[in-house]
């Protein structure tokens, strides 16, 4: 019990591993093996990196001790900023820029006033949930901008090769994964955001510039979360303003599936990609198993409850062994 503990303790994403082994197992029986088959998966991997990014950027303000329920509006408003843009007449590398520095300026805007009025960001974001949105329809002007037909969407959308199984945006998705995950095990910065979540008091005595830290990661964040909707637009040819709803909740439960602590200090980026397949899979498979769609938020549902859970009894059971280690 105890090496299980100290396993879990130390890879808490090894059990959302564990899980989605076992649900593809059962997805791929039901499905008559349809699940695992090449454009079935094709379809997955072309899907994935619009959430996952989103997921990373979710996690990581998490292990930092934050939320971000804004992240869906700004999914939305920042492929919309670009739109408009490019109508005005805007190159498209410039229109891009200035679509992801609007997501840094929201991403600053929620930290510093989170941080500097003391109100939790769960209360912060959510108005910034519902501005974000309110100006992605209001500049789109009641109707989705045309895109123009000569953008170069075949760098972020495109497969890789004629009948290869990812398309570009996993390139992307993989490239920003392995920065993050660098950023969090390599860096001095990375001890400064699980420090800054984990023991926050603690890491300010000891000279880490916790409001910056918070406030970079809120950035991130955001950033991500336009990228990953600049994704989407792209693929889909179109930037309407609903898309996104709903998502910021997908990306709190991919984070905490994937054994992101609600409580802070704890997680990892390979955790929220875990995550973010395992919503994925659950998707799809009840599709493929004819299971009516409307069961789809209760099992994400069911699935975010028990890890929370778990990690919380998890907690309590190392904290017990090591008292008792202790007398």
């Amino acid at each position: 019990m105890k090496r299980f503990l100290k396993i879990y303790l130390d890879k808490p994403e090894l059990a959302g591993l564990a899980l989605l082994i076992i649900l593809m197992v059962i997805f791929q029986v039901k499905s008559n093996s349809i699940l695992l088959s090449f454009e079935n998966v094709r379809g997955i991997m072309g899907l994935l990196p619009e959430m996952a990014l989103v997921a990373i950027g979710v996690t990581i303000l998490m292990i930092c001790g934050e939320f971000d329920l804004s992240v869906g509006s700004v999914f939305a408003l920042m492929p919309m900023t670009m739109a408009v843009a490019l109508t005005s007449g805007v190159p498209f590398t410039a229109a891009v820029l200035m679509g992801l520095l609007l997501c840094a300026l929201i991403g600053f805007i929620n930290g510093y006033i989170t941080l500097q009025f003391t109100i939790p960001s769960f209360i912060t974001t959510l108005g910034m949930l519902f501005i974000a949105r309110s100006l992605t329809i209001v500049i789109s002007g009641g109707f989705p901008p045309l895109l123009p037909d000569d953008l170069p969407t075949w760098l972020f959308t495109d497969y890789i090769w004629q009948g290869a199984i990812v398309r570009m945006s996993f390139i992307w998705f993989l490239a920003i994964a392995l920065l993050a995950a660098g950023l969090l095990s390599l860096t001095n910065f990375g001890n400064w955001i699980r420090a800054t979540g984990g023991f926050n008091e603690a890491a300010a005595s000891m000279g880490i510039p916790v409001k910056r830290v918070k406030i970079i990661c809120f950035m991130l964040c955001s950033v991500l979360a336009g990228f990953a909707g600049l994704l989407q637009v792209l693929r889909l040819g179109s930037p309407l303003p609903s898309i996104g709803e709903g998502l910021e909740l997908q990306a709190v439960a991919a984070a905490v599936i994937g054994g992101t602590s609600l409580a802070g200090g704890i997680g990892t980026v390979f955790g929220a990609v875990i995550g973010t397949l395992l919503i994925r899979t659950i998707d799809n498979g009840l599709v493929l198993s004819r299971v009516d769609a409307n069961w789809f938020k209760f099992a994400i549902g069911v699935l975010t409850m028990f890890a929370v859970i778990a990690n919380a009894w998890m907690g309590k059971m190392s904290r017990k062994i090591k008292v008792e280690a202790h007398k």
